[in-house]
């Protein structure tokens, strides 16, 4: 490991970091110090810190979690811009696309400690190669169709690859949720605990990875994701353009 705090630690606002002298990163999104709300700042920091991260060869794990009782559960609507306007959904697209992928080609093992709800951006959580969650936690995906807005960010791909086909469907559907006892016996989820003792389990796996040859775990990781990554270069490419289209569409029904 080398010394001192590399400058990205402090860079985003909305991500606090902190790295164990094993390697462990753990990255907590939150707002003010307090749980995270979604905005347009995070959208576009998220992926930058995630290029970072992948890119510093002593983060030997990363783990995501949120901030006190929730993992993210708001989202500022407005502070994403006008999705309306083409030149505004070019950026939302290219981050769109880069917070989808870097997370999946990350050649590292990723855990995340889901300390609660999660009602945005779920697939954050879901992508990770390991998932502890509370038994407060409960998955769904607030933001899509509330805005009438198709959900092609990335977020459809994680819940099929996570819940099923089918299941995916129906809950994307319906603007279902499920619990993370459900979760869990559906494959989504590894383990279900407490929340005080969720985050020191999954900090424990961490921490188990990290003793490992750092060249094995690096390309465990890449063996185990190279289906997610191609379905998520394939999806989200149509996937953002369609949803996009719709949210095109909003200032037209305004009328």
């Amino acid at each position: 490991m080398t010394t001192g705090t590399p400058a990205y630690f402090s860079a985003f606002e909305n991500l606090a970091m902190t790295r164990t002298d094993s390697g462990v990163l753990t990255v907590r999104f939150h707002t003010d110090g307090g749980p995270a709300t979604f905005t347009g700042r995070m959208h576009t920091d998220f992926p930058r810190a995630l290029y970072e991260i992948g890119d510093d060869r002593d983060n030997r794990v990363l783990l995501l979690t949120g901030t006190g009782d929730r993992f993210m559960t708001d989202i500022d609507g407005a502070g994403l811009g006008d999705i309306t306007r083409p030149a505004n959904w070019d950026r939302t697209i290219g981050e769109g696309r880069r917070v989808m992928q870097r997370p999946v080609d990350l050649e590292m093992p990723v855990i995340a400690a889901v300390n609660g709800p999660v009602r945005v951006h779920s697939e954050y959580a879901l992508l990770s190669d390991i998932v502890v969650a509370a038994d407060t936690t409960v998955f769904s995906d607030f933001p899509h169709l509330t805005f009438g807005i198709v959900p092609g960010d990335g977020v459809h791909i994680a819940w099929e690859e996570a819940l099923g086909l089918k299941r995916a469907r129906y809950l994307t559907l319906t603007q279902g949720s499920f619990t993370a006892e459900q979760a869990e016996r559906w494959g989504a989820v590894a383990e279900v605990l407490p929340l005080d003792e969720v985050l020191a389990r999954a900090q424990e796996l961490a921490e188990q990875l990290a003793a490992k040859p750092q060249l094995l775990t690096r390309y465990l990781a890449v063996t185990l994701r190279q289906h997610v990554s191609r379905r998520m270069a394939e999806g989200t490419v149509l996937g953002m353009a369609l949803e996009g289209l719709t949210a095109a569409d909003l200032a037209h029904q305004r009328k």
